[in-house]
């Protein structure tokens, strides 16, 4: 909501960044649900749509925002899928809704890798499993909420009912979840979210967690200007010679 934070104009702009890396897929079976207190302005896509939440209770809405968001599914969509709880400032690969509609995996998907990047420096890091040269680096799903696409069936009760109490957990809990209802989930082949640190409205910010997030920056940060690049056009990232913004 517009009251909790100091700036809703860049609130709003990094929410349409976030929508616009679901435009940009390759493939067009997507549809994304906004949960929100003020309806912002959102790109002009029928596959957008969003969702009043008028709970006036104080306190940390995110949970309840997200059994909204669950609890109205099958009033959304009525055809077999995947469901990802997505953050309203993390980016998508292009290329991620292909993967996932074309490997068919059935219990679902983990961003394994993916990357983190901090606004205040332009830094890129890389978020994945741990290995010989890097042996605390922690996979993406530690790190950030936009982690999972869990196979769901919207005509099933039970599928919905088990999202509706996964996401009542921490992130860090997922592929455990899902492995104990039988949906274990498949790594993408690729980082496929970008989760971005530091532009001034993050909510991990208020609840003082975002530090040990930009020291992970500094330790893995990708130096090779080939690989940056890529990951850039990737994301449609800005050049960091802009000074005007970091995506």
């Amino acid at each position: 909501g517009a009251h909790h934070v100091s700036d809703w104009a860049a609130v709003v702009a990094r929410l349409n960044d976030t929508l616009q890396s679901l435009i940009r897929q390759d493939d067009p079976n997507w549809r994304a649900v906004v949960c929100c207190q003020d309806r912002p302005d959102l790109p002009d896509d029928p596959r957008i749509t969003a969702l009043p939440f008028d709970d006036p209770t104080p306190g940390n809405d995110k949970w309840r925002k997200l059994r909204k968001l669950v609890e109205a599914l099958p009033q959304v969509v009525s055809d077999v899928g995947y469901v990802m709880s997505f953050d309203a400032d993390d980016i998508l690969r292009h290329g991620i809704v292909s993967e996932m509609l074309g490997r068919q995996a059935p219990g679902g998907y983990l961003v394994q890798s993916g990357l983190v990047m901090d606004a205040a420096t332009g830094d890129i890091a890389l978020a994945d499993q741990r290995s010989i040269t890097a042996p605390m680096r922690k996979p993406f799903w530690k790190l950030c909420g936009s982690c999972a696409a869990l196979y769901i069936d919207p005509s099933e009760p039970a599928s919905v009912s088990f999202l509706a109490e996964m996401t009542q957990h921490e992130h860090r809990m997922f592929p455990y979840l899902a492995k104990l209802a039988g949906q274990p989930l498949t790594p993408l082949s690729q980082p496929a979210v970008l989760y971005i640190l530091n532009h001034g409205e993050n909510f991990g910010a208020r609840r003082g967690r975002v530090g040990y997030k930009t020291r992970f920056v500094q330790r893995y940060k990708i130096t090779d200007p080939t690989t940056l690049f890529g990951i850039r056009e990737d994301f449609a990232l800005s050049s960091p010679t802009d000074p005007a913004s970091a995506i």
